[in-house]
């Protein structure tokens, strides 16, 4: 029989409970790289299913992932007529929190190019995309929002119509995907009496000057809405998605965008790079905190064998005085390592496919990362074996008559 299993059935409960606090390690290292894989996927989703070739942002800005820009909404047109552009939409983007039922609603208000762009290749789960110009909202399932709920957003009132799934913000905020008139009204709601405020202050300041007293017309036109004002008639957005046609090098058309002096032009993979960027620090102290777990399992395997080899110091004697060869002990306390890892490894797993979907924020464990944590069980594993090896290789036979 293999000296390790029989010696680990000799103290099972022993070993059983060790290797549940080694899983519990294991899994918070599991964890952690999916939160990070989670981090990158949430940050890189929207890119990913935009497909846009370049993205043109307000002039001297990293774009609208990694602070804010706006543009006017005109540049789309403007964008149209470079030669090579197939198609310019604009993009709009912001974090809102209101209140809903009580409880707080943290979102990532997006803009969508209707009818062009209607939200239909999202992953929706239930209902539809955006079937008219107003008033409807696809929203990410994160969100706790159902088909058919009424969310009151600035002085409006949005029907959800679509639920979608996987689709957060780099803060791991759910998306609401809109209409851009519906995302530009949410994004510069303005309460009531701060515009009656504004009106009244445009009306002020007009009449005190000589255009105001000769032209009663613009007293009126000063009263009214702010979207009346030629001079203030125009909108921003917070960024332009450009596809370029088909057979057209996307550098040739952004070298032409990149001369006017009003907004900065970035291709995609730019932009995406800009983004993981803003999560580099995320990333950064994730991998601290991990390597720290990873050494103090490390450490707590290495004394958990410790303590099982000081324990079989009379039966690793008595093995010696009876001939056992030193490979045959090393054999016995790697193997046992490497069982505890091995189920350790196992629990980690297990527990973790329960628990994850309980996070706040995504945990996506990928292939990649069941592969990477293996190797290091393997490698703790080996390592934390060594002081047992060290300390069997020190026991002598004459030991066994102590």
């Amino acid at each position: 029989m293999n000296l390790a299993i029989r010696d680990i059935r000799h103290k099972l409960s022993r070993f059983l409970l060790t290797a549940v606090g080694i899983g519990l390690l294991l899994m918070i290292v599991m964890g952690m790289a999916g939160i990070y894989q989670g981090f990158t996927e949430d940050a890189l989703g929207f890119l990913n299913r935009a497909k846009a070739d370049l993205w043109i942002v307000q002039k001297a800005t990293r774009g609208p992932f990694a602070e804010i820009s706006r543009i006017p909404w005109d540049l789309e047109d403007r964008a149209y007529a470079v030669t090579g552009v197939a198609e310019a939409r604009a993009f709009v983007t912001q974090i809102i929190q209101r209140e809903y039922r009580g409880k707080p609603l943290r979102l990532v208000v997006q803009g969508l190019a209707w009818p062009r762009d209607d939200g239909s290749e999202l992953p929706l789960m239930a209902g539809r995309a955006l079937g008219q110009a107003h008033y409807e909202m696809v929203a990410d399932r994160s969100l706790g929002l159902h088909l058919g709920d009424r969310v009151p957003l600035g002085k409006d009132v949005y029907t959800v119509v679509g639920v979608t799934a996987g689709m957060a913000g780099p803060t791991g905020d759910g998306f609401a995907f809109f209409t851009i008139p519906d995302a530009i009204s949410i994004q510069y709601d303005t309460p009531g009496e701060a515009i009656r405020l504004e009106r009244e202050a445009r009306r002020s300041r007009l009449q005190r000057q000589d255009l105001g007293n000769t032209q009663p017309i613009l007293l009126e036109r000063a009263a009214g809405p702010a979207s009346q004002l030629p001079a203030l008639g125009t909108q921003y957005v917070s960024a332009i998605m450009v596809n370029v046609a088909p057979g057209v090098d996307p550098a040739r058309v952004a070298k032409v965008i990149s001369g006017w002096s009003d907004v900065t032009i970035y291709p995609n993979n730019v932009q995406r790079d800009l983004m993981l960027k803003s999560i580099e620090r995320n990333r950064k102290q994730l991998g601290m905190f991990r390597t720290l777990l990873v050494i103090i399992s490390a450490i707590i395997m290495a004394l958990i064998l410790y303590t099982l080899t000081l324990d079989k110091v009379h039966d690793i004697a008595m093995l010696k005085l009876m001939g056992a060869r030193n490979r045959t002990i090393v054999a016995l306390i790697l193997q046992e390592a490497l069982l505890l890892g091995a189920l350790g490894y196992g629990l980690a797993y297990g527990i973790g496919l329960w628990v994850y979907p309980y996070f706040p924020r995504r945990v996506s464990i990928t292939n990649a990362i069941l592969v990477q944590l293996a190797l290091i069980v393997l490698a703790i594993s080996v390592i934390s074996s060594l002081l047992g090896i060290w300390k069997a290789m020190s026991v002598q036979p004459n030991e066994v008559l102590a």
